[in-house]
């Protein structure tokens, strides 16, 4: 059991850290014993605990080690750690004195967690706010320049593994479904199903543009071949007969197309409830030309069938993200396609700020899609599991990882297929690490001419099969992972070589199962040792190790 002890304010944020981390662990109260304990910011309690960890990016009472300056605080200054290269977003303090394992900042080689052996404990000083990094990444996020990195996950795995280091065994349901190492969530933003209607307008100056000669300087680059270049002039020239009526829509059949590529896995599709909208921005009011140009009306046969196929319909809002009553009623407009009152959202063009949770709940979201990047890839809140914003009661965040126009888009990353391929490897290779759900936006015309970005979503999707993932729709995966919330520890013992565990029931629910991950103590001053998974199940529970 992890005992922790932090100052008034930061309670939800701890909470929300071990849900993420699913680990035995409670507020230290009176008389308790706890095999680690953990403070932030705070002092240390007397308690006879095998691990003392002790974080903060200042002097505590009671402090050990000899403290040096405040290194470049608020700066993102990167520290090393046998669990990463992990980025600190507050202050970041560094001691004289032996490091702990490979743990120093990198630019001055000094170690930035120390360790000390009093009163029978090992004691570990880190030069760092852990709770107030956490609550940096699910709040304000990362910024495009560290998408790379999973700074959550990394927090958690530098935690598991001091404990491991210290000898002492670790019990977790991890966020890993039972069967797979992780979860992928293929995801559409339908902006543009018809081109038909488009006439004279921002969106058909620019597929023109990049049908015609946009096509040449690809092909130039060899971003393009001959085939596909054809192909694009073919497309602009049919545009006539399109209007006309006498050439097949080239993006009507883009949802038809999704729907067979995608066959028995799942998918989820943010349809934008009404045409000729805007929405607000940040900054106020944006351009009508940012509008839709359908009615979901336009392509009720479609959304149907891709119901009826199993796939799942959400909200592409364009108010929802501030406005509570305009929420509600685009929730209200594509509910009426599925039948269902609760749905997932995502905004266009991934408006979002601190407040947009607490707006989005109250307007009868279930979850929430939006937190990733429009100008990269990767992880902005740093997890790739499903959270819950800290401003919010039931409404979970499933983090946005992958999109199409941000790997392919000349003023975004403008990368070639093959750069694209390992800069998403990189990120799939951290989900099989770490586990959770890796969530894809492909838009509904991205196969289609001009963009043809077809080829690499089927890459994707072939690389993920290989990987073993689990396609769940976006509100299937974030109902397992409330289902591993759920999850209350009642109590753990390790005895004569066994686990004895108790958990409060957790709901019945499709998919894979949750498991129970037990970690064997390891010999002290190792990284770890080895875990086995079991299958959980609710009540008592044992497990030898």
């Amino acid at each position: 059991m992890i005992g922790v002890v932090v100052p008034s304010g930061d309670e939800v944020v701890v909470r929300e850290f071990f849900e993420l981390f699913k680990t035995p662990w409670e507020f230290v109260r009176p008389g308790g014993y706890y095999e680690v304990l953990l403070c932030c910011r705070s002092a240390i309690p007397e308690n006879p605990a095998a691990l003392v960890l002790c974080f903060g990016d200042g002097e505590i009472p009671g402090d050990f080690g000899e403290l040096a300056a405040v290194l470049a605080p608020h700066s993102g200054a990167r520290i090393q750690s046998a669990a990463g290269e992990l980025v600190i977003y507050g202050a970041c303090l560094t001691f004289r004195g032996q490091a702990v394992g490979d743990l120093i900042e990198l630019s001055r080689c000094e170690p930035v967690a120390v360790s000390d052996r009093g009163n029978g404990a090992n004691r570990i000083r880190l030069g760092f706010d852990l709770f107030g990094e956490v609550r940096h990444l699910l709040t304000i996020g990362q910024p495009a320049a560290s998408a790379s990195v999973p700074a959550l996950e990394l927090h958690i795995a530098l935690l598991r593994q001091l404990i491991a280091a210290a000898g002492l065994p670790l019990v977790e349901i991890p966020p890993v479904p039972a069967g797979h190492p992780f979860m992928a969530c293929l995801t559409h933003d339908v902006d543009h199903p018809i081109l038909r209607n488009h006439r004279c307008d921002h969106t058909l100056a620019g597929f023109l543009y990049r049908a015609t000669l946009g096509s040449v300087v690809a092909a130039a680059r060899g971003r393009l071949d001959l085939r596909q270049l054809l192909q694009n002039w073919g497309a602009a020239l049919s545009l006539p007969l399109i209007h006309c009526g006498l050439a097949r829509d080239l993006w009507r059949d883009s949802l038809t197309a999704y729907a067979e590529l995608e066959h028995g896995l799942g998918a989820t599709f943010f349809v934008i409830p009404f045409k000729g909208r805007p929405g607000r921005a940040h900054h106020g009011k944006i351009s009508l030309r940012r509008a839709a140009a359908y009615e979901p009306s336009e392509i009720a046969g479609e959304l149907r069938r891709l119901v009826a196929s199993g796939c799942e319909l959400g909200v592409h809002g364009l108010d929802a993200w501030w406005d509570r009553n305009r929420g509600s009623a685009e929730r209200k407009q594509i509910s009426e396609f599925t039948g269902a009152c609760e749905l997932g959202v995502r905004m266009h063009w991934l408006w979002f700020d601190e407040q947009s949770p607490v707006a989005l709940e109250a307007a009868g979201f279930s979850y929430d899609s939006t937190v990733g990047f429009n100008q990269t890839v990767g992880f902005r809140a740093g997890t790739t599991q499903a959270y819950r914003p800290l401003n919010a009661t039931r409404l979970l965040e499933l983090p946005l990882h992958v999109m199409d126009t941000a790997l392919f888009y000349p003023s975004y990353l403008n990368l070639s297929p093959g750069q694209a391929r390992s800069l998403v490897d990189a990120l799939l290779d951290q989900a099989v690490t770490f586990g959770g759900a890796i969530t894809v936006n492909w838009h509904d015309r991205s196969m289609a001419p001009e963009r043809l970005w077809g080829g690499f979503y089927h890459w994707l999707i072939r690389n993920l099969q290989e990987r073993g993932a689990w396609f769940p729709t976006a509100s299937q995966a974030v109902a397992w992972f409330r289902r591993r919330r759920s999850v209350v520890f009642e109590s753990v013992a390790w005895t004569g070589g066994r686990l004895k565990l108790r958990t409060a029931a957790a709901p019945d629910g499709d998919g894979p199962a949750l498991q129970v991950r037990v970690h064997r103590p390891a010999a002290p001053g190792c990284e770890g040792g080895p875990f086995v998974d079991v299958p959980y199940q609710s009540g008592e529970l044992a497990i030898a190790i």
